[in-house]
């Protein structure tokens, strides 16, 4: 091998590994834990894969490692919020206190509609904190435990699951349960014939699997190809019944390929919601009293208008876009994923 090949290769190499060790890593919670629990989190890399061997601060100077599966097993505080960090992201659980004589029985919640591609949430009592204790099947193939508590296990559906009405099915500490769902496929349907640069149209996002309507997120990761003329992350309902599907305002800049990305957004909930809030609201400083007299009013608006969620959703946002890096920003963007 030359010296010059040998030094390109090297260049190739840096470069590949500076790829890796920018792109964004994720934190996979249980959305609720147990008070003073034992508890399963788990760290994905940019390209979607369990991260093993990140640090992963759990607060009150305590850090955890994940191990060789990308996952690590914690303990959750004896009340409030549980918030992990790693790398410059963070994601937060609401920890739930059971008194000595709650059910133990294994019991399950899961939304009605869940992603066919994407991980979610399973919550209930009689939950193992140990993913390889928590057997999930949907429609008899085997899922995969991301991570999990006494109270909600986070699961991803395999490739070769198909999309529409799901049994799920669970395994723990020797306890069975059943419940249902209905896993989606969201697909783009592209303009036909393609749009020229600089012109205008609509893109659709087609939901398969179900007739109900949806809430969905959608990510355009290809803002330089074409542009979502209403903002590159948006919120969006499909129109339910058999052609179930959601228009995108676009715009072509260039030609060339471009991707997205849609995710379904669970029911939501308000009391949730309002937990985060009142948690977020101890941690603003004394002299902010603008923001804590704001989340006391998007609480009280969300206790008494609980339908109204879109709109409490806005403005926690508004108020999470300017709140930087921090704990209350996590609170904030938390608030506003149960919304």
């Amino acid at each position: 091998m030359t010296r010059r090949l040998l030094l390109i290769l090297l260049a190739i190499s840096a470069i590949s590994v500076a790829r890796a060790q920018t792109a964004p890593l994720s934190i996979v919670l249980p959305p609720r834990l147990l008070a003073n629990a034992q508890a399963t989190l788990a760290i994905l890399g940019g390209d979607g894969h369990l991260a093993p061997g990140v640090i992963v601060d759990i607060g009150n100077g305590q850090h955890v490692t994940t191990d060789a599966t990308g996952r690590a097993r914690f303990t959750a505080p004896p009340d409030g919020a549980f918030i992990a960090k790693t790398q410059g992201v963070s994601a937060a659980a609401l920890v739930d206190v059971v008194s000595p004589g709650a059910a133990s029985s294994l019991a399950l919640s899961i939304a009605p509609d869940v992603s066919q591609h994407d991980r979610f949430t399973i919550c209930g009592s009689g939950l193992s904190e140990d993913v390889t204790a928590d057997h999930v099947t949907i429609n008899g193939d085997a899922a995969f435990v991301l991570g999990a508590s006494p109270v909600c296990a986070v699961v991803l559906p395999q490739t070769r699951t198909l999309a529409g009405a799901a049994k799920i099915e669970i395994d723990a500490a020797g306890a069975h349960a059943s419940g249902s769902t209905s896993l989606v496929a969201l697909d783009f349907v592209r303009p036909n014939p393609p749009l020229q640069p600089g012109r205008k149209g609509k893109l659709f996002v087609r939901a398969e699997g179900t007739v109900d309507a949806l809430r969905i997120v959608v990510e355009n990761h290809s803002p330089d190809v074409i542009r979502f003329i209403r903002g590159d992350v948006q919120l969006l309902r499909t129109s339910g019944s058999a052609r179930n599907q959601a228009p995108i305002d676009v715009q072509a800049i260039r030609s060339g390929n471009f991707s997205f990305h849609a995710r379904i957004l669970p029911p939501p909930d308000p009391a949730r919601a309002i937990r985060y809030l009142a948690i977020a609201e101890s941690l603003v400083p004394k002299n902010q009293s603008n923001m804590r007299r704001a989340l006391k009013t998007i609480a009280t608006h969300l206790a008494r208008q609980p339908r109204d969620a879109a709109k409490s959703r806005a403005a926690v946002e508004d108020l999470a876009a300017s709140t930087p890096a921090s704990s209350l920003h996590t609170l904030l963007d938390a608030a506003a994923g149960c919304l």
